[in-house]
């Protein structure tokens, strides 16, 4: 079985925004879908390891706005791979919006968003399907006035997520070379973010603490 097939599938790619008190938060997810047109519904999943996940549970209401071709992978390091319990993913970042209930949404390397409040919720074990009512969503474009392509996850993949450095040994660049006398350091690689595991073996029910990705998401290297 090719797990890389999933990546076939034409995911988009969103930043979700909340608030609970004066506490605003967003972390980053690929599963927001429209389920319906009348009502008009949306339903995305957020990880239970999330903040965000906690603080939508409590408060109901949220933005997600979408990630355009126009992103950088900055967008990506401020929301998808710090979390909200430690650092304010906010402080010193003023490239937002205020919707209409009071929530921030994102204005830069996106190209719309849509407010909603949360209808129903189903636990999918590691994650929290929430179905959710739009009230209110507005098209963002650049000072030109043109709107940008929606980025789908194969498009992150290829274009906007650094490509993992060459493996470098003596005067080899991209190509693994091993003394026979020496052993090099084994590590894990998360396909998905980079984020870098050593050990020589990677636990089974390992966690990338960046994007919350499984082990198998993640590739051996020899350093």
């Amino acid at each position: 079985m090719d797990n890389k097939a999933m990546y076939k599938l034409s995911y988009g790619l969103f930043v979700l925004t909340t608030k609970v008190g004066d506490k605003h938060n967003g972390c980053i997810t690929n599963t927001a879908i429209q389920v319906t047109t009348d009502p008009n519904r949306i339903a995305f999943a957020v990880n239970k390891l999330n903040y965000t996940h906690d603080m939508l549970l409590e408060s109901k209401v949220f933005n997600i706005s979408i990630i355009s071709e126009a992103a950088d992978f900055e967008l990506f390091k401020r929301f998808g791979f710090q979390s909200g319990r430690e650092v304010n993913k906010f402080q010193g970042y003023g490239k937002i919006g205020l919707g209409s209930n009071g929530i921030t949404y994102i204005k830069d390397g996106t190209n719309a968003y849509i407010s909603g409040t949360v209808y129903d919720t189903v636990d999918l074990g590691t994650h929290t399907l929430f179905i959710c009512d739009v009230t209110d969503m507005e098209l963002l474009s650049d000072a030109d006035g043109n709107v940008a392509r929606s980025a789908t996850y194969e498009y992150y993949q290829e274009n906007i997520k650094p490509k993992p450095q060459d493996i470098k040994k003596g005067d080899e660049v991209g190509t693994l070379v091993k003394d026979e006398n020496e052993k090099g350091q084994t590590v894990w690689v998360c396909k998905v973010c980079g984020y870098v595991y050593e050990g020589e073996d990677l636990p089974e029910d390992f966690i990338c603490p960046w994007c919350k990705h499984p082990a198998s998401d993640f590739e051996k290297q020899v350093r």
